[in-house]
């Protein structure tokens, strides 16, 4: 009787589950959201218009939850909006009293949601943050976030590129959403995680961040260490950025930001490096143009990402191309095969 009485007033969780055509990965996801050791889950899928199996293996899995005792919402929307809008529908529909987000081709640990929570009991924090694999089909890398206790230490770690800000490594209370009216911006689906993330921090009170790695970032083989940005994707994560700009130049952090915003927009277009391709050198160097002075500056990042950021930045392509082939291909193709 005792532990039905305590169990009934730990804190909701609301999992958020963007989904668009995961047929094939969809799977391993619920597996993992099933076993989940902490029961008080709030499920919310939503279909951003699927138009592969996605819907039906949700729809299929939905008894399996409820027998769980996990509340289960299906959320389908008629067009296709993109990954902002859906997680701003997930928003919505939410009821818990915290958020999290996973991603339709990622896992968790089946003890991940009851050891954050132990922790936001513990703490009373706010935002919650932890460790996570770098997962391939025959090895994961171990990714640590650096430790923080304060709001504006994890505001400095996200600018000077030392913390991911990726939704799946945080959990936060739903109230910093609600009370400070924070959504994506619809059809901005680059960068809206970093956006989040900042302006969440900038309003937090109680943060912490627990040493264990409990989320699995699926990747299928070593070329996904590069990403592609397409013009389409440097407009939205343009947009993103300059509503982080916007944000902290007005807000308390406004006198600490400096040159660190600088730092954010070299770590933000840094993938246009880790590539072969001389036009993608050349919007490196026009995207943000006025932070290229600050190559040296950021001594938090490694000397080999600043040599090959100066080297840019003088145009000296070829030692970017080198650095391409000789660590991403040869070191990181060897490690991560």
């Amino acid at each position: 009787m005792e532990y039905q009485q305590v169990k009934k007033v730990l804190p909701v969780v609301s999992i958020i589950v963007p989904v668009y055509n995961a047929e094939s990965t969809l799977s391993l996801t619920l597996s993992t959201l099933l076993v989940q050791t902490y029961e008080r889950l709030e499920l919310l899928f939503v279909n951003d218009y699927s138009i592969d199996r996605s819907l039906e293996i949700i729809q299929e899995a939905k008894g399996c939850f409820e027998q769980r005792g996990m509340n289960v919402k299906i959320i389908t929307h008629e067009v296709n909006l993109g990954v902002a809008a859906a997680r701003n529908t997930g928003l919505e529909h939410a009821t818990g009293d915290y958020i999290y987000y996973v991603d339709a081709d990622d896992w968790i640990g089946k003890h991940t949601i009851q050891l954050v929570m132990e922790e936001a009991l513990r703490t009373e924090a706010e935002i919650i943050g932890f460790d996570w694999y770098l997962s391939f089909e025959k090895k994961e890398r171990l990714m640590r976030q650096p430790n923080f206790s304060k709001p504006a230490e994890a505001i400095d770690f996200l600018l000077e590129g030392k913390m991911r800000w990726n939704l799946w490594i945080f959990v936060v209370k739903r109230s910093l959403y609600e009370n400070h009216n924070i959504r994506f911006i619809p059809q901005m689906n680059m960068g809206e995680d970093m956006m989040v993330m900042f302006k969440l921090f900038s309003f937090a009170q109680n943060v912490c961040h627990l040493p264990y790695a409990l989320y699995h970032y699926g990747q299928s083989n070593g070329s996904s260490l590069t990403k592609t940005y397409s013009d389409k994707h440097i407009r939205e994560v343009t947009v993103n950025i300059k509503e982080v700009e916007r944000h902290l130049s007005v807000g308390d952090y406004a006198e600490r930001i400096g040159q660190k915003l600088s730092f954010l927009k070299l770590n933000i277009k840094l993938p246009l490096l880790i590539s072969n391709q001389h036009d993608r050198y050349q919007k490196w160097y026009n995207w943000f143009p006025e932070s290229n002075q600050y190559v040296w500056k950021n001594k938090t990042q490694s000397l080999r990402i600043r040599l090959i950021q100066w080297a840019a930045s003088k145009r000296m392509y070829f030692l970017v191309k080198c650095h391409y082939y000789l660590v991403i291909r040869v070191v990181y193709g060897f490690i991560y095969r």
